[in-house]
């Protein structure tokens, strides 16, 4: 059950008195963001985030909307032509019913590979994200729908959580606090990555690429200290 009241689910996380660093020259998109801006992206761009996110870490979590989608049910948050991101928080419960969240992290994007071009297409998504990318299924669903990969820092907990605002809204509470649906909202939220743009171009392909392009000057000159020790 989601809380419909933003009153009750509101908490503010706890920054540790953090500052917010400032990125000058840095893009702000405004999120749900149009299909316009997220095909205006480029992979390599760094971005910051303002306005609602849509969060999860968990495979369940998933799954559910994955059925939803299957059975023609409206998911309990709305995510058509939003964000789905990749991210999950250590929270804890409020006594009125809120969610009080502590620290907020990326989880690994590929686990869910097999159903995001699904959510992607039936959604419309425009923003996905996470942390080690997507696949080529979904870089193709993401291309034809006009949606982009936000990859975020690694243990940037800190600066991930200072842009929390407010929690907005939750849902499947029977879930632990890192797999539920979170609606948040977030202001200075990044900087964040393009790594997969809306044009089919990905940095983590790229990357594998350079990887592989270099891998034999590497074993050979490993091949070559060896001989002479």
């Amino acid at each position: 059950m989601s809380a419909p009241d933003d009153r009750r689910a509101q908490a503010q996380p706890s920054t540790g008195g953090l500052d917010r660093p400032r990125h000058s020259g840095m893009r702000t998109m405004r999120f749900p963001m149009s299909r316009a801006d997220a095909r205006s992206l480029r992979a390599g761009e760094s971005i910051l985030v303002e306005g609602e996110i849509v969060i999860t870490a968990g495979l369940p979590t998933i799954q559910r909307l994955v059925a939803c989608v299957e059975e023609s049910r409206d998911p309990p948050i709305a995510l058509a032509g939003g964000s789905l991101l990749h991210l999950g928080s250590y929270s804890r419960d409020t006594a009125d019913g809120g969610l009080e969240i502590l620290y907020m992290n990326p989880t690994t994007s590929t686990r869910f590979n097999p159903l995001m071009p699904r959510l992607i297409r039936h959604f419309g998504l425009t923003a996905v994200g996470g942390k080690g990318g997507l696949d080529a299924a979904c870089t193709d669903a993401m291309r034809e729908v006009g949606c982009v990969y936000l990859s975020f820092l690694g243990g940037g907990a800190p600066l991930h959580t200072a842009a929390i605002k407010a929690v907005r809204q939750v849902a499947y509470p029977d879930l632990v606090a890192h797999y539920r649906l979170v609606r948040l909202a977030v202001e200075g939220l990044g900087p964040l990555t393009v790594g997969i743009d809306a044009h089919g171009n990905s940095l983590f392909d790229s990357l594998q690429q350079q990887a592989a392009d270099r891998m034999p000057a590497i074993l050979a000159r490993l091949a070559t200290d060896r001989a002479a020790s």
